[in-house]
């Protein structure tokens, strides 16, 4: 099933964002579930959250892989929201 993350940053935690980058970039990457994966941004561009498209099993794998990502475990995130999606086009 696919799984849509939407994650948006705490306020003012655009370098927490940047200190755990590779680590949660090498976790996209070496967890094999990432179909897509991006950041959102704010008015003048810089990161604020993320949008990430999971394949897996069902929503507790998706929620366990969430709690997972180094940059919720660095408390980067205000809020997560793990929703199953729907690919129609793309």
């Amino acid at each position: 099933m696919r799984v849509a993350l939407i994650c948006l940053d705490k306020p003012g935690h655009l370098e927490m964002r940047k200190a755990n980058r590779e680590a949660h970039l090498a976790y996209l990457a070496e967890t094999g579930v990432v179909e897509m994966a991006g950041p959102f941004l704010d008015a003048e561009g810089g990161m604020c959250g993320s949008l990430l498209v999971l394949d897996v099993s069902d929503l507790a794998a998706a929620q366990d892989w969430a709690a997972n990502d180094p940059y919720a475990k660095a408390g980067l995130f205000a809020s997560v929201d793990v929703r199953e999606w729907k690919k129609v086009i793309g």
